[in-house]
């Protein structure tokens, strides 16, 4: 069974590039950021949590995000293309576990990389199609990336460290990036 993991700060292309993924190899695309939306949207105790803490510009807690992701795995036999999570080294290796569980395991990690300025003009313009809030506000943007930054890198060393890190370089258009990932993963399926 395939698993990948697909990695980038907001506004890297995560979403369009999963899905174009989850078609080409039949995996069930588990967007993280759209689980803790839909929550949020439910109005939920917990839904009314994860929007405070969205609002804010934080990540939600690991233990939260890990719940969502296991209920994932058992829902959906394909394979998934984890988008979103994970984002700090403690969800990689409760990632590892899991599927270790189930008996399967991570094929490879896509990091799409953008230059910080490039993101906040992608967040930015995403903003006017998606009519998300926290993609309006610059202050609350960087302090996303910034987030992201402090929090996430480390995951990047650690997938380098096990070998199925692949970075990938995403300026330019859609359809160079598209291209990149696809020669990339197709070593990896």
């Amino acid at each position: 069974m395939n698993n990948l993991v697909i990695f980038g700060a907001p506004g890297a292309g995560k979403g369009t590039h999963a899905t174009i993924l989850a078609e080409k190899y039949n995996l069930y695309h588990l967007s993280t950021g759209d689980r803790l939306r839909q929550e949020v949207a439910s109005q939920s105790a917990l839904g009314l949590e994860i929007k405070a803490v969205m609002e804010r510009g934080d990540l939600v807690d690991d233990d939260t995000v890990t719940r969502i992701v296991n209920k994932a795995i058992i829902e959906d036999p394909r394979g998934i293309i984890f988008d979103g999570f994970p984002r700090t080294v403690r969800q990689a290796k409760v990632l590892d576990l899991l599927l270790e569980i189930y008996h399967q395991k991570i094929n490879c990690v896509v990091r799409i990389d953008v230059p910080r300025d490039e993101l906040i003009r992608r967040i930015k313009d995403r903003s006017v199609t998606s009519g998300r809030k926290d993609d309006t506000d610059e202050a609350i943007i960087k302090r996303r990336l910034d987030e992201y930054e402090n929090k996430t890198f480390p995951v990047i060393d650690y997938y380098r460290q096990n070998g199925v890190l692949l970075n990938i370089d995403a300026s330019g258009s859609i359809e160079q990036t598209k291209a990149r990932i696809a020669e990339a993963v197709a070593k990896h399926m």
